[in-house]
């Protein structure tokens, strides 16, 4: 038996479980430190050992290998911590990756597709720091295809580097596919726009949501200009975030006042903002389908995966099928890099178990991606309902009584079973809402506290997606990768999930997937003969999604949401608005304990 820990220590920093090369947990720190992206994933390793009394491997992926030491040892403080835990009682072997961060986006995502040769695109912001005897100083990673096939061998074929110290400069080794230049990459230029638009450069998300108010503007420079982004107007801050070079372009951009709203909820934003948006948003899809074309051609591939930020854009991902309706594409659902500790545990795992051994990767598709703990409900409701407070109600139900709940215009939120990997919550942390209701959009963005143009996604029963949605060739989309088209007359019937463009990012939903989110979307079509459900993630406005029961209570105590379904057990628990939820105080032992302790291996 091989028991391997992976973790990734920058930003959406993530630990992973994996025993006999299958993943059995898998967190991000934000989750349980509940701040948003948090780095150094201390809290899921020490996690882990809910699991597991020992491990083999400790794997320690990031960008770049000046990482923190402890004091007195001066050991790496991943190293030091899990050595810590151990408390002497058993040894492992450390791996550090540093060098290889866009091979690790490959690994997973090459893994997860089920395809026994592939070509696979990466597509970030800056990857690893990289050193090169050709050039004095750090470059960065930006866009990278892989020939992939199994057991585990991923074969450079092109890489786009550079440096923000390369202006005018330009280098080409034509046997590994690397060019050094002076351009940023594609995601750059998207980080740029962000920032300009009031946002944090990594909250891209946001930006993909207000492109469709956009629309084409000739007066706005060019952001790729001969197949490069454009370095004239865009300013890299490697290896975290990029600018509009304002100063060049005085006549349209104006600093001052365009980012006068940031961080303000209820934000203006001018059509040049909104006109940029919609510009990179189109761009950037033509500029990574570009990617895909050369990486086909490169490779003589039709097995495409996805994977890096970028493929956290749905809208493109959607786009990508239409224009290439002969490739199969699969796009990693945990793309971000925290998915890169899930590829450093795979990497590792072939490298030490299986390599020597000459045994095929027997690998399989992943099935789900609900890779987190497991909490048992009943040991904190006992002790909310022994307060005896009556504005705390917790009721016995069935999933017909939670879908007419909903269908009355009651906004709920449902906790069970293990929560999502990834930023998509997929019906185990998720609040639901009735989507015919007109001005439900507005709505939810209201009680989120989000941007009025954020859109909301929906989950919808497999076996009927196709009378709602055009999935551009697909079947299904069971991790909501893909922003779809609806299909004609269906916005009047959903509008609360319908965004500006006549697009909604869907999940479908089989019983197989998720029995009880199955059997409440089911209830809600009896009596709407609607098959679907408003979903969005169950957080406020700038939170991590909510991990444990605790996060779950404080949530809807700190808005305006009552309602919280637990199907695991059938029961409701309903807390009045009244007096501003002032009805303990959160820091109060919600739950006596965690639940069941997860099974050790």
């Amino acid at each position: 038996m091989s028991i391997i820990v992976s973790c990734n220590r920058g930003h959406n920093a993530s630990t992973t479980l994996m025993v006999d090369g299958e993943v059995i947990f898998y967190l991000e720190e934000e989750r349980l430190s509940r701040f948003k992206r948090d780095g150094t994933p201390l809290l899921g390793l020490a996690k882990v050992f809910d699991y597991v009394n020992y491990i083999d491997e400790l794997v320690v992926c990031h960008t770049h290998r000046d990482g923190p030491q402890s004091d007195w040892t001066a050991e790496d403080l991943y190293k030091c911590f899990v050595r810590k835990l151990s408390r002497g009682k058993f040894n492992f072997n450390v791996t550090c990756i540093d060098t290889t961060h866009h091979q690790m986006h490959a690994a997973c995502a090459f893994v997860h597709s089920g395809f026994d040769t592939a070509a696979c695109v990466i597509v970030d912001g800056a990857g690893s720091f990289l050193q090169s005897d050709s050039y004095q100083g750090t470059l960065f990673e930006f866009e990278t295809i892989f020939k992939a096939k199994k057991p585990f061998e991923f074969e450079q074929v092109y890489k786009h580097l550079g440096t923000d110290k390369s202006v005018g400069f330009n280098l080409v080794d034509e046997d590994t596919g690397t060019y050094v230049t002076e351009h940023p990459g594609i995601v750059k230029a998207y980080e740029a726009v962000t920032r300009y638009c009031g946002f944090q450069s990594i909250d891209a998300g946001k930006l993909m949501g207000l492109s469709p108010y956009g629309k084409p503007n000739p007066s706005l420079p060019p952001i790729v200009r001969d197949g490069w982004v454009n370095r004239d107007m865009f300013m890299p801050n490697y290896p975290n975030g990029a600018y509009l070079i304002c100063d060049r372009y005085p006549g349209i951009f104006n600093l001052e006042e365009e980012t006068k709203f940031i961080g303000q909820q209820d934000a203006q934003y001018t059509e040049t903002q909104k006109d940029l948006a919609y510009s990179v948003q189109e761009t950037s899809e033509i500029y990574v389908g570009d990617l895909i074309q050369k990486a086909a051609d490169l490779t003589g591939e039709k097995n495409i995966c996805i994977s890096g930020g970028y493929g956290l854009n749905c809208v493109a991902n959607y786009k990508f099928k239409k224009r290439f309706p002969n490739l199969n594409i699969f796009v990693e659902p945990i793309s971000h890099d925290g998915g890169t500790s899930i590829g450093g545990a795979y990497s590792v795992y072939y490298d030490k178990y299986l390599k020597e051994k000459k045994e095929y990767f027997q690998l399989k598709p992943q099935k789900t991606i609900y890779y987190g703990p497991q909490y048992n409900p009943d040991s904190y409701l006992s002790y909310i309902e022994s307060l005896g407070d009556d504005r705390i109600e917790i009721n016995d139900v069935t999933y017909d009584d939670v879908a007419k709940t909903i269908r009355e215009g009651n906004i709920v939120t449902i906790f069970q079973g293990k929560s999502e990997g990834g930023p998509r919550a997929l019906g185990n942390r998720s609040i639901l809402f009735d989507p015919t209701i007109k001005d439900g959009k507005d709505l939810i963005n209201e009680v989120k506290h989000r941007e009025f143009f954020r859109p909301f996604a929906c989950s919808i029963l497999e076996d009927k997606v196709h009378d709602w949605f055009d999935l551009a060739g697909r079947d299904s989309s069971p991790s909501m990768m893909y922003a779809v088209d609806c299909l004609p007359g269906v916005e009047e019937k959903i509008p609360s999930v319908i965004h500006e463009d006549g697009t909604c990012r869907i999940q479908t939903v089989t019983k197989e997937q998720n029995e009880h989110y199955y059997n409440l979307i089911s209830a809600f079509e009896d009596i709407s003969d609607v098959p679907i459900l408003f979903n969005t993630s169950f957080n406020l406005g700038g939170q991590p999604l909510v991990e444990n029961p605790i996060d779950a209570i404080e949530t809807i105590v700190h808005s305006e949401i009552e309602y919280v379904y637990y199907p695991e057990i059938q029961k409701l628990l309903y807390i009045s608005n009244e007096k501003n939820k002032e009805i303990v105080d959160v820091g109060c032992p919600w739950y006596t304990g965690r639940g069941p302790e997860p099974t050790k291996i």
